[in-house]
C-alpha cells in the first residue's frame, strides 16, 4: 500500500477541490462572531455538513487551546441576560438547557445567585412597571414570572411593594 498523496489533502472525496474551510477552522468563525456553547458549535457544524469524527476533533481541540468553555460561557450568558434583560433564575436555567448546556455547568451558572438577588430584580421590574401605563397588577405578575421569577419572590416583592394581586378592579 502506498503513502497518500500530500497533494491529495484538500480534497474532497470525489477528488475535486475542497470549497469550504475544515470543521475546526469554520468553528473558530462561528466563536469570533460570538461565544458558542458546545452543543450549539456541533448543531452549527453537524448543519454544515461535516463529518461527526472532524466534528468531535475539532471541538476537543477547541475546548483544549480554551476557545469553547460551556461553564465560562454559561457565566456569561447568566450575567448578560440578568443585566439586559433582568432575567430570574428559572428563566436563566430553561434557556441554558434549551441551548445544550449540561446541567453541571448551568449549576455553576447559577450557583452564585441569591434570593436577594432575585428580588432586587424584581423590584425594578416593579418599578418599570409602575411607570408605565399598565395598572393591572395580575399582568405585572404574569410578566415576572415570564421573566423567570420564583412564585415566592413574585408575591414577596408584590406585596413589599404594596401591590394588590387579588383587588377586583
Amino acid at each position: 500500500m502506498s503513502e497518500p498523496d500530500v497533494r491529495d489533502e484538500g480534497k474532497g472525496s470525489d477528488g475535486s477541490s475542497r470549497d469550504r474551510p475544515s470543521a475546526f477552522d469554520q468553528a473558530v468563525k462561528l466563536l469570533a462572531r460570538r461565544t458558542h456553547f458546545r452543543a450549539e458549535i456541533e448543531a452549527k457544524l453537524r448543519k454544515r455538513s461535516y463529518p461527526a469524527l472532524e466534528i468531535e476533533t475539532a471541538v476537543a481541540r477547541l475546548e483544549e487551546l480554551g476557545y469553547l468553555d460551556d461553564q465560562a460561557a454559561a457565566r456569561e450568558y447568566v450575567r448578560l441576560n440578568r443585566e439586559r434583560k433582568g432575567w430570574g433564575r428559572a428563566r436563566l436555567r430553561a434557556e441554558l438547557l434549551r441551548r445544550g448546556v449540561s446541567d453541571a455547568a448551568v449549576a455553576g451558572a447559577l450557583g452564585d445567585l441569591t434570593d436577594e438577588g432575585e428580588r432586587e430584580l424584581a423590584r425594578r421590574e416593579v418599578e418599570r412597571w409602575r411607570s408605565s401605563r399598565s395598572d393591572d397588577p395580575r399582568r405585572l405578575a404574569r410578566r415576572l414570572e415570564r421573566k423567570g421569577f420564583a412564585g415566592r419572590v413574585i408575591v414577596s416583592v408584590l406585596e413589599e411593594a404594596g401591590v394588590d394581586l387579588f383587588s377586583s378592579d
